[in-house]
């Protein structure tokens, strides 16, 4: 069975490449080039089994979505990775204090090996 899979990314190039990825490899995509629309799907009924979330976006960031997301308890069952270009200790020591599942740094990580680690951490 296929996993939902849920790309939050405000670069449109990279979230095409990844929904592209991805595809070929047992998950059903949706994508979404901003945080608050994400959290609005979320809340209105979808349940992805995976996020794979950008932390620097415009206006709503991914740090936002992470504490709406674990303040409200919205997914619980859902694994949520962390795919930035922060790559600071302090900024990964905060995204997994908020729940998150895993951190893929994008600038060393190619689509290939991201798919490889979403797969390990969710135990595929």
């Amino acid at each position: 069975m296929n996993k939902k899979i849920l790309i939050i990314d405000d670069d449109k190039f990279l979230l095409d490449m990844y929904a592209m990825k991805f595809s070929g490899k047992d998950f059903d995509i949706e994508t979404s080039q901003s945080a608050s629309d994400s959290l609005a799907k979320i809340v209105g009924g979808y349940h992805p089994d995976v996020v794979l979330l950008d932390l620097v976006m415009p206006g709503f960031d991914g740090f936002a979505f992470l504490e709406e997301v674990q303040k409200k308890k919205l997914v619980p069952e859902t694994k949520i990775i962390v795919f930035s270009n922060l790559g600071q200790k302090d900024d990964i020591e905060k995204v997994m204090k908020l729940g998150a599942a895993g951190y893929i740094i994008k600038a060393s990580s190619t689509p290939s090996e991201v798919v490889s680690k979403v797969n390990q951490i969710v135990g595929r």
